[in-house]
């Protein structure tokens, strides 16, 4: 790395100054949460609670500043109209007069880091990178904007490699860290965005599409924290490998107020990674399944085929279709939800049975007689089975598999479906939910509604408790002066939870109805229609960054239109923006993956590499199945070796997996499967498995199978040869890639 010794001196001294702030205010907040948790508040409730929610809020403080551990300081500005540097790093830290030693990335004092061009230099004379192991200073590198600007001694010799190539040279963990030290200036711009309305970020491979996502979450939380830090950030993911490929990278900006989760797991109650088959699934995403739902929604809500005649305390009282007809009627004008309807519904026949009773027994019915018979009726066994056989309650999940288990059921939904369409989506009532099942579901629970009953009182409780508790904790804020570190209302959320802090994950996740402050979805472009209908009930607001790449897409359900995907939801009110320059792929390799995809689909756009790379792509053939397994064990060494203890992805196809798995264990070779790949010197994995990953090196297995004749195999196949940030090798028994 670049830089004079000298140099490395100084920046190591200021780099000391502000781990050693660091330390003593770990030691400060450390000290305080020991304070407290000996305070003995004694018998009282309240005492307790406050105690509790000060130590959380201690606890928060010592995660973020423990977060900042690696690589606390990444940047330095020189500006032309001052002589005081300004540092970049991961949190802002000022001294304890409350002078600045340290911008956080996200400031807009931070902007010009990422930024500045010498064509536009926006007041910087020089940038300086720092490259840190652990606490020392190991390298500069110095950009110049400005060589005018500059002092004598600021004109320091420069040299190395540059900290983004650096960075992508080097190994692959298995985890994805976060990029704050190398933003480019296209991702910055992007990340710094207004948070109002939708942003779809379009970028091919190496893109940085995630990581732009993901530091745009950390940067919302930073810059609308009042705003959206409650109600949180829904991070929607491929698959649960995708997660824990990301799960460090939020924590290590110190934000914990996304939930990040996949489709599968968007519905209460239900954890799902199963995928229904290709056409089942393109069935279950279409948009038209929100009618089918709603029709048999409709269809439960049904009047008899006669008069009934019903018991009431040794009465007769006839419940006659023309009065259903009508409460049904009277009930859907309401256009409430389902649950809700039905107490329309119930009232109205409660009181015409009620009437026919009180003319039964003659006489004179005052208020409370009526009352009485009311109640008599209410109670009725007869009543009770009759009115529920005309309205019932229902349940999402109960509703949507008698729905697909009841051949009669699903046909009188379906009028605009064939039969082989109707075939598909039948099933058994007890078969297990799968990913594409969620939205119906979601899509179920929105028309079915809750018990307003329940959902009243639990309201009605809350509200009070709340308007008690917000008061409490503004008068204890300004009796203790911590307005700083905490807002009365999430001191007061403590308080109601006796001071144990709640995580947004754990309460969001928990409650359908939740109402995000901002939603970000990673590889958007496989999303079905009924998905996004799900999604976009999360967030009210509609505002959402959302990332992709139409070429990739290989969901049959997915996209190659963001305005045709987006037009039900926002309509035109939605910005595109593109990542052009593929940080990972080398060219060498990202030429062989865009002659794959451009073949059929010549205008879709393939970003430019940064780097050609070491290796060109090396193609293997063999005669048959039997003979290329065989060699996997061979060809996986030479890959290891040449690699130098890199990253290997084995991608294969999902017929050949456990054929790949056998043939290459049997030779003593241990593989990671599945999310615990990652932790793996070598990883077996589907094309589906690896969507947003990458590693050093891949070693493809039979691309024709992958590509089979679909336009989703063709986006899997892509996928698979675009994600080595090093090597690329294949083994194939067809002619792959000799047209290249």
């Amino acid at each position: 790395m670049g830089g004079t010794q000298a140099e490395i001196d100084v920046e190591q001294a200021n780099l000391d100054q502000l781990y050693g702030r660091l330390d003593a205010l770990r030691i400060d907040a450390n000290q305080r949460l020991a304070s407290i948790r000996r305070t003995s508040p004694g018998g009282n409730h309240q005492a307790r609670s406050e105690r509790d929610a000060f130590a959380t809020l201690y606890e928060d403080q010592i995660v973020r500043l423990n977060s900042a551990e690696d690589r606390l300081c990444f940047g330095r500005l020189d500006l032309a109209d001052s002589t005081v540097p300004r540092y970049i790093g991961r949190i802002g830290l000022s001294d304890e007069d409350q002078q600045r030693l340290l911008i956080d990335w996200r400031a807009p004092a931070a902007e010009p880091f990422y930024q500045a061009t010498s064509g536009s230099p926006a007041g910087v004379a020089r940038r300086r990178h720092l490259i840190t192991r652990g606490r020392s200073v190991t390298g500069i590198e110095d950009d110049v904007l400005d060589l005018g600007a500059l002092t004598d001694s600021q004109r320091a010799e420069l040299s190395g490699e540059g900290a983004l190539i650096a960075a992508l040279e080097s190994n692959r963990t298995g985890r994805m860290g976060d990029i704050v030290a190398t933003i480019q200036s296209e991702q910055d711009r992007i990340i710094r965005r207004e948070m109002a309305g939708v942003l779809v970020v379009q970028g091919g491979p190496g893109t940085g599409k995630t990581a732009v996502a993901l530091h745009r979450a950390a940067y919302l939380l930073y810059k609308h924290r009042e705003r959206i830090a409650r109600s949180g950030v829904l991070l929607v993911g491929p698959s649960p490998v995708f997660l824990r490929y990301i799960e460090q990278v939020l924590p290590s900006l110190g934000e914990t107020g996304a939930v990040l989760t996949t489709a599968g797991n968007l519905f209460p109650g239900v954890e799902t990674n199963r995928h229904d088959g290709p056409e089942v699934a393109a069935l279950k995403g279409d948009a038209r399944m929100a009618r089918v739902l709603r029709r048999a929604i409709a269809a439960r809500q049904r009047i008899p085929e006669a008069d009934q005649d019903l018991d009431v305390e040794g009465r007769i009282v006839t419940l006659t279709r023309a009065a259903v007809r009508s409460a049904r009627e009277k009930a859907r004008r309401t256009n409430l939800p389902h649950n809700e309807a039905r107490v329309t519904f119930v009232k109205q026949l409660l009181r015409q049975l009620t009437d026919q009773l009180g003319e039964a027994i003659g006489g004179t019915i005052d208020q409370g007689d009526r009352a009485e018979l009311l109640n008599d009726v209410r109670s009725s066994r007869d009543v009770r089975i009759a009115l529920n056989l005309a309205w019932m309650p229902l349940i999402p999940q109960k509703f949507v598999a008698d729905l697909f288990a009841h051949p009669e059921r699903l046909a009188a939904a379906t009028p605009e479906f064939s039969s082989a369409e109707r075939e598909l989506l039948g099933r058994d009532a007890g078969a297990p939910w799968t990913v594409e099942d969620v939205p119906l579901l979601d899509e179920a629970a929105e028309l079915i509604g809750e018990d307003p009953q329940a959902s009243a009182r639990a309201e009605q409780d809350q509200q009070a408790d709340s308007a008690e508790q917000l008061k409490y904790a503004q008068s204890v804020l300004e009796m203790t002066g911590t307005e700083e570190y905490l807002t009365a209302g999430s001191l007061a959320e403590r308080f109601a939870n006796n001071g144990r802090r709640i995580t947004t994950a754990e309460r969001a996740t928990e409650d359908r109805t939740w109402a995000y402050g901002h939603l970000v979805v990673d590889e958007a472009q496989e999303l079905s229609p009924m998905m996004w209908r799900l999604l976009f009930r999360r967030v009210p607001s509609r505002s959402a960054t959302l990332v992709g790449d139409i070429a990739q897409t290989s969901s049959p359900a997915g996209t190659r239109d963001w305005a045709q995907v987006l037009a039900p939801h926002v309509g035109n009110r939605w910005q595109l923006e593109e990542l052009t320059i593929n940080y990972r792929t080398p060219g060498q390799i990202m030429k062989l993956a865009a002659e794959t995809i451009t073949a059929d689909f010549p205008d879709l756009p393939v970003p430019s590499s940064v780097r050609e790379g070491k290796w060109a792509p090396d193609i293997e053939r063999f005669a048959d199945d039997a003979s290329l397994l065989a060699a996997l064990p061979t060809r996986l060494r030479h890959e290891k070796a040449l690699l130098d203890g890199g990253k290997i992805a084995v991608i294969a196809p999902d017929s050949l997996l456990r054929q790949v798995h056998d043939a290459i264990g049997a030779d003593g070779i241990t593989l990671g499967v599945g999310p615990g790949g990652l932790d793996a010197d070598i990883a077996l994995m589907s094309p589906t498995d690896v969507k947003g990953l990458e590693f050093d090196g891949v070693l493809v297995v039979q691309p024709g199978t992958i590509r089979g004749t679909t336009a989703g195999g063709l986006g899997d196949l892509y996928v698979s040869l675009t994600r080595p940030t090093q090597r690329l090798a294949v083994v194939t028994t067809d002619d792959f890639g000799q047209s290249v």
